[in-house]
């Protein structure tokens, strides 16, 4: 009984293949790791395999790993898929593999060298000069644009998939900015978490080696005049495919992820703005495309990188990795040429095969691609020109016809590859085991004068069965590679020897993150005041329709107007010529809430909010993802509410787990960042705009005198919302007094929503914040809460609640309550001059700049 149980998954997979599978051998029978993998699979069982699938994609979305979608109009990209069943290679022919990947890192690390040099290749004919000099990824200017090391080509990674005679086949080079690495690593760090015990009966090798293998290379190009290099991971933007991947790999190897804004060229060298001013720059991780790096020399519509990049690399005084030009390397045609220029650079035969691929730039190679094209995959030579692959056998006669004639006005730019059957390996698909179409991207990075090549990599699988289409952006998913063998695996750490000093050096903050987590703090506490207010004014109407009278309700219009007032969703309920708006207000309350449309709504605070969050990733651990996650969560009901959301019950109820899940972020953030600018800029954010919003609610409730029982109304609805009922009926009873409630809201230090407790709180915010030696022992943004507090603090609350008897107008209150206003409107101006003046006018963050195809997965 139990030996049929124990064999039932794997007969079923046997079931389904239809050809060369990854976990038969060369006889056709089941690897001895795969049958260990399956064994475990049924003792784990189909359906508890396919639970832990689910918790595998709950724990990457509340990691924050996500993939972007180019064109998509979602806040957030498409969450990170990753497949339960990993790709298994065992050590013995992973070694064998690894020769070949450094034996290909090596030759095209010496072509690098070659194009931008003697271009020995091309004048003996061993490459096309078309091929390099027509193609869009070789740029002169980058002749004389060298790395002080020994390799040139730091990084590359390399897409290999197993071909029909049981060997690894290259298919494509990355070599600009390779991207998947980060992944690679949160792949394997959640698959450890939640399916430990797939690896019963097996080592698995470390992925950790490769990535301290990278950080020493890139900490020698700082060389030793610098006791603390600064080395900074430059992302086009949270717009990027794989923006994720750089936030998680520059937070785990302790750099500072910018953007080209971020850094200047003076003086030869690169600086990076940050808030506590410039500071030299001596390595750049990038993740830019080439042409994008220097809009002086490069690509001059260029948003994304660095004017003057690339004259500061030739006085040697910034390395760059990889340098720019190396994107000369991905041209798919040199596959073509590659054994030519291993046999003439290095004496030897290439190791591992390329896929047969054919450059139409050759008569000969042009009729054959002709003659064949049902039988070939067609490509652009050119990764830079958009260019879906073309299966010859999907085409019409009449689509083959128009291929052809394309590719003969341009013969030189399109590249055909043999269609073969490549190996699948299992997959988990609608809660089954079946066979799909895999490669895996191996990641080389320099060491020394040789490669070391990472113990995994980054498997993806085909949507698609029998189509080898495994990109993310065509819905590949994605796999964890597993290099596994029976014995435990001993690898030499690799240690980066710094100056004990190094250990209290200080990180900059770069001006962009500064501002971005300013606004990130004053969005989550706009969403949240504003939540809080609807959700008291529900309250109120309900209390007001089912147990109040005509005259109790009067004060529904005075906090509807309000509302008005703190979301500048104006004419709103202040609109005279729209009467009936009060009569039934749930329409204006529903699009204030849901639509996107509408600034200052809550959709579209929150959505501004999620939107600052992704641009500063690298600032928030799991624990702040899962917060931001469950956020998000209910921003979509809010966006897309069903019809049961017009509901005031339903529509409450969502309002109350925003704002709950909002205190969460709230608590995360103070009990885990650190108390850097970062920081305090979030806090004086959201101070700033918590001051603001409660003193917009004050002014419209009480700026003018109103009849007893109302004020007496309103006087409990801004306790609530300043969370201080509780504590002034602990004083003062049952009995609601003005000025007793003002002297609380207004003077009580000991309260955290009393105007003289947060400005308080934002004074010593700012007061922590770096100040430039030049400036007085108090800026302006300083100056001007210390103002606000004086005259918060010097208020004599009882000249606050005299009225004109004509105009019933308070004009102490509203007039002071105006100037602290204008006071800590000022702040926001100061801090701008002060750390972010040289970025856009915020909002920035709310429309993303996308890099081109190099990070495409």
């Amino acid at each position: 009984m139990i030996t049929e149980v124990k064999d039932s998954l794997l007969k079923a997979y046997l079931g389904e293949i239809e050809s060369y599978d990854e976990i038969l051998d060369a006889s056709q029978q089941v690897k001895p790791y795969w049958k260990k993998m399956f064994d475990t699979l049924e003792k784990l069982g189909m359906e508890q395999l396919v639970v832990r699938s689910q918790e595998l994609t709950n724990k990457l979305r509340e990691n924050g790993v996500t993939y972007n979608v180019y064109g998509s109009s979602e806040v957030s990209a498409r969450p990170w898929q990753l497949d339960p069943i990993p790709f298994l290679l065992e050590k013995s022919e992973w070694d064998l593999i690894s020769e070949g990947l450094k034996q290909r890192a090596v030759v095209l690390d010496l072509m690098l060298k070659d194009i931008y040099g003697p271009q020995l290749l091309v004048k003996e004919g061993i490459l096309p000069p078309e091929l390099i000099y027509e193609n869009s990824g070789f740029f002169r200017p980058c002749m004389d644009v060298k790395l002080a090391s020994e390799k040139q080509l730091l990084l590359y990674a390399v897409d290999v998939a197993r071909g029909p005679d049981g060997r690894m086949w290259v298919v494509d080079n990355r070599t600009q900015a390779p991207s998947g690495s980060g992944y690679a690593l949160e792949n394997r760090t959640v698959m450890s978490a939640i399916l430990p015990e797939l690896t019963t009966g097996m080592t698995v090798n470390r992925l950790s080696p490769f990535f301290k293998t990278f950080h020493k290379e890139v900490t020698a190009l700082t060389g030793k005049s610098r006791e603390h290099p600064t080395i900074v991971y430059l992302t086009p933007g949270s717009g990027n495919e794989t923006y994720f991947e750089h936030a998680y790999l520059a937070s785990y190897l302790g750099y500072t992820l910018v953007q080209g804004d971020d850094l200047v060229v003076r003086d030869g060298f690169v600086w990076l703005r940050s808030i506590d001013g410039l500071e030299k720059v001596d390595v750049i991780i990038r993740r830019v495309d080439d042409d994008w790096c220097d809009p002086l020399e490069l690509r001059e519509d260029s948003r994304l990188g660095i004017p003057g990049l690339l004259q500061a690399m030739r006085s040697g005084n910034v390395a760059v990795v990889n340098t720019p030009g190396a994107g000369v390397l991905e041209n798919s045609g040199l596959l073509a040429f590659m054994a030519a220029a291993c046999r003439f650079l290095l004496k030897e035969e290439l190791i591992l095969p390329s896929i047969a691929t054919w450059w139409c730039g050759h008569t000969h190679e042009l009729n054959y691609v002709i003659e064949n094209l049902p039988q070939l995959i067609i490509k652009k030579a050119n990764r830079k020109q958009v260019f879906r692959s073309v299966y010859g056998r999907l085409l019409t006669p009449e689509q083959r016809t128009d291929l052809i004639q394309q590719i003969l006005l341009a013969p030189h730019e399109y590249v055909a590859q043999e269609e073969i059957g490549l190996s699948t390996t299992p997959a988990l698909v609608n809660g089954k085991l079946v066979p799909r179409l895999a490669a895996l991207r191996a990641y080389l990075v320099a060491n020394g004068d040789d490669y070391m090549v990472m113990q995994g990599g980054l498997t993806r699988s085909s949507a698609v069965q029998g189509r080898f289409e495994v990109s993310h952006q065509h819905g590949g998913c994605s796999k964890d590679t597993w290099i596994v063998s029976d014995t435990e695996i001993t690898q030499m750490e690799i240690r980066v020897e710094m100056p004990k000093e190094s250990v209290h050096h200080h990180t900059s903050l770069p001006s962009r993150s500064a501002e971005n987590l300013f606004w990130v703090g004053r969005y989550a506490e706009r969403t949240m005041s504003t939540t809080k207010y609807i959700k008291l004014l529900i309250n109120a109407l309900h209390e007001s329709v089912k147990f109040g009278n005509a005259s109790k309700s009067e004060h529904i219009e005075v906090l509807l107007k309000g509302l008005t007032h703190l979301t500048l969703t104006y004419p709103g309920f202040l609109d005279e010529e729209k009467t009936e708006l009060l009569i039934n207000p749930y329409p204006e309350i529903h699009k204030i809430v849901h639509d996107l449309k509408v600034l200052g709504s809550v959709a579209s605070s929150t959505e501004a909010f999620l939107r600052g969050v992704i641009s500063v990733s690298d600032k928030w651990n799991h624990d702040t993802w899962r917060a931001i996650y469950s956020i998000e969560n209910t921003f979509k009901k809010i966006k897309r509410p069903d019809d049961t959301f017009s509901n005031s019950n339903t529509m409450q109820k969502v309002l109350d787990k925003l704002h709950a899940r909002l205190f969460t972020f709230y608590g995360i953030v103070a009990d885990s960042m650190p108390r850097d600018g970062g920081f305090y800029l979030f806090e004086s954010g959201k101070l700033i705009e918590r001051i603001l919003l409660k003193i917009s609610t004050i002014r419209a409730c009480f700026s003018f005198k109103n009849d007893s029982h109302v004020e007496n109304e309103l006087i409990e609805a801004v306790l609530i919302n300043h969370h201080l009922l509780i504590h002034y009926r602990q004083l003062y009873k049952s009995n609601f007094n003005l000025e007793a409630m003002l002297d609380m809201i207004f003077l009580e230090t000991k309260l955290p929503y009393s105007l003289a407790f947060q400005l308080d709180e934002l004074g010593r915010c700012l007061s922590e914040l770096p100040k430039p030696s030049h400036t007085e022992r108090l800026n302006l943004a300083q100056k001007a809460v210390l103002q606000a507090t004086m005259k918060i603090k010097l208020a004599d609350v009882s000249q606050m609640v005299i009225f004109e008897q004509d105009t019933l107008y308070r004009e102490n209150l509203d007039g002071l309550l105006a100037e602290v206003f204008d006071l800590i409107l000022s702040v926001n101006n100061s801090l701008t001059n002060l750390y972010f003046t040289h970025t856009e006018i915020q909002h920035s963050f709310l429309s993303s700049t996308e890099n081109s195809s190099q990070n495409e997965i």
